[in-house]
């Protein structure tokens, strides 16, 4: 039987016959011989028949996993691999997040951390919020090309880490490669996110005399955010007017938000009248607009932008949030009553902001465009999407592990605080990545430093 298979080669007809004697003689597997079917089954460039026979096995155990995993990925089938793994955690024969299962998979079977698959892995690590190890494993290659080094660069950017990502971008240019245009993008979106406006200026300036290229819109978006964040608005203004042709609609985004962060609604109205002109149907840009008027105390102004856009049929986009407990994934909307445990939520986040009112929390509401909708009183504050996940996070995890959720959109201001407080209250370091950056929050302090 052995030397029958073994002579089958890579060839799929002999490899069915093989397969057909077994089932049709009543043998029994063994799992050496069940490997091998697969594994020749993979090479012979059918996924397909690969999978008939593993589904054949009744209690299949991580060691056949493995070796099945193994076979798809190098056979070419990398995203068979990866569904396979997924179906692995379902038996419950492994306890590790997908990220952390590739790295274990490369290590144990002898991969070479080459710079493609290294840089993979940095930004891998970078957007599911551990930083800490994408650098460790940016520390351990053997080589670095640019896009290694942009890729670390910019995952320090998107936590907020603007000094990591200078002193690398420093080092980058004594002894790595020659930074180029997509570098400098990262570097200063780091100093967007971080408020290095001197180190952000020096680096566009340094882009174009220093190495000659010639800033794209994307570099002007992040000076443009970058000026106006620090509510330097002149500067922002002459910025603007300095780009050649029409700028782009990110520009006056960037701008927007920073109006709205310092409170400058009459730059604000004027800015969002000029995004409104470029992009008229964008729902996003009516909702900044009337949050804007309603912070000025136009209310006149925010009613008629709500009968612009019920007349134009514009839907606002629905926040919601994540968080993963136990490989399982789950999604919360703002006074979501869905879940099967929306009881003891409700209870257990009552409780918690009973807890956070008496360490000094003080609910901070902002103005939105859809009052009546979506009442933003107190009472919806507390039933946010990402207070309702943390909360569910915190109720079904161990002490003291790190709670990571996902927002759609940007975090508001009233989410922002009290989370600072959760972190102080449970003991528990938040992790929060939102439409725009990573904030961590550990013991009362976000990583952001309240400049977002």
């Amino acid at each position: 039987m052995y030397k029958s298979l073994l002579q089958a080669g890579t060839r799929l007809k002999p490899l069915q016959q093989v397969h057909s004697q077994i089932i049709t003689n009543g043998l029994s597997y063994s799992r050496s011989l069940l490997i091998k079917l697969i594994t020749l089954a993979c090479s012979a460039g059918s996924i397909i028949y690969a999978r008939q026979i593993f589904l054949t096995v009744q209690n299949p155990d991580s060691f056949l996993f493995s070796n099945l995993i193994k076979s798809f990925s190098k056979c070419g089938y990398p995203f068979d691999a990866i569904v396979l793994y997924q179906k692995m955690r379902t038996f419950g024969l492994i306890q590790s997040n997908l990220g952390t299962w590739v790295q274990e998979y490369i290590n144990g079977n002898g991969f070479d951390v080459n710079v493609i698959l290294g840089t993979s892995l940095i930004n891998m690590y970078s957007r599911c919020g551990n930083v800490g190890k994408a650098r460790e494993i940016f520390n351990g290659m053997r080589e670095l090309n640019v896009i290694t080094w942009t890729a670390m660069i910019s995952g320090y950017g998107m936590h907020g880490y603007g000094n990591q990502a200078m002193e690398l971008f420093y080092q980058m240019k004594v002894q790595g490669p020659k930074p180029n245009d997509v570098t400098f993008v990262a570097v200063l979106s780091a100093c967007a996110h971080a408020g290095l406006v001197d180190e952000g200026r020096k680096a566009f300036d340094s882009m174009k005399k220093n190495y000659g290229f010639v800033p794209r819109m994307e570099h002007h978006v992040c000076m443009v955010d970058l000026l106006g964040k620090a509510g330097l608005f002149d500067e922002a203004l002459e910025h603007i007017q300095s780009v050649p042709g029409k700028p782009a609609p990110a520009i006056w985004t960037a701008l927007l938000g920073s109006c709205k962060m310092h409170k400058n609604f009459d730059l604000g109205v004027k800015v969002a009248e000029q995004l409104l002109g470029v992009e008229p149907d964008n729902p996003a840009h009516y909702v900044l607009l009337s949050n804007i008027y309603a912070s000025a105390g136009r209310m006149d102004r925010v009613e008629m932008v709500r009968e612009i856009v019920i007349n134009k049929g514009l839907k606002k986009q629905i926040g919601y949030s994540s968080v993963e407990i136990d490989h399982a994934t789950y999604t919360f909307f703002m006074g979501d009553k869905s879940h099967p445990e929306t009881t003891a939520i409700y209870q257990y986040l009552d409780e918690l902001m009973r807890k956070l009112k008496q360490t000094g929390y003080v609910p901070e509401q902002e103005p939105v465009m859809f009052a009546l909708e979506e009442e933003e009183g107190e009472f919806a504050l507390r039933y946010h999407s990402e207070k309702l996940a943390i909360a569910f996070g915190l109720m079904n995890s161990r002490d003291k592990t790190t709670v990571r959720i996902f927002k759609n959109l940007r975090m508001c201001i009233d989410c922002h605080s009290a989370i600072k407080f959760i972190s102080i209250v449970t003991d528990r370091e938040i992790i929060v990545r939102d439409k725009h950056r990573f904030h961590h929050f550990k013991q009362g302090v976000c990583s952001c430093r309240d400049y977002w």
